[in-house]
């Protein structure tokens, strides 16, 4: 006769076990070379990598947050890969739309692409993300402002404009945009 021993007691803990957190998602999207990746990898505790590789395809990184888990999918900004973007906008919770703040010759087809987006789920929250203010040939704000035509969106919706320098060039830099940024989609996601 084999004894039953009662499985131990779990301790009642404050946080929930990591399966049972609830997901959030949040897609990164942008013309390539805007940052997307970078954005990804510093959220996930990584350095930024030398040089511009365009992601072929898609990157995800999950963060546990206390309350929930985030997905953070970015898919590739190339003109082939934007025909996905579409696909995936219904499905998460927020939005976060990188733009280089210092191509000003690709402006039109960010602009273009992020208005496609807005019409596409009028209720999506969205943060566009101005990268790369750090170099001296960016765009202002309020220049980018209304080169992408954000003074022209519904006032109902939620769009939230924010300035970043994701990978700050320079040694020791560091960018309290991705912070504040990680914090807004935190706030928008709870």
């Amino acid at each position: 006769m084999r004894a039953v021993v009662p499985p131990p007691e779990e301790e009642e803990d404050d946080e929930p076990a990591l399966e049972e957190l609830e997901q959030r998602e949040v897609l990164v999207l942008g013309l390539d070379g805007s940052g997307k990746s970078t954005f990804l990898r510093v959220l996930s505790g990584k350095s930024p990598l030398e040089g511009h590789i365009p992601t072929w395809g898609f990157n995800s990184v999950r963060l546990p947050t206390r309350d929930f888990e985030v997905d953070l999918l970015e898919i590739g900004g190339s003109q082939n890969l934007r025909f996905y973007w579409k696909e995936f906008v219904n499905e998460v919770d927020v939005l976060v739309f990188m733009v280089d703040s210092a191509d000003r010759l690709r402006l039109p087809w960010a602009r273009q692409e992020l208005h496609k987006l807005l019409d596409k789920d009028p209720d999506l929250p969205v943060v566009v993300v101005a990268n790369k203010q750090d170099l001296s040939e960016a765009m202002s704000m309020v220049e980018l402002q209304q080169e992408l035509g954000l003074q022209v969106v519904d006032s109902q919706r939620e769009v939230f404009f924010l300035g970043a320098s994701i990978a700050p060039v320079g040694p020791g830099s560091e960018d309290p945009g991705t912070v504040h940024i990680w914090k807004l989609l935190l706030q928008l996601l709870s």
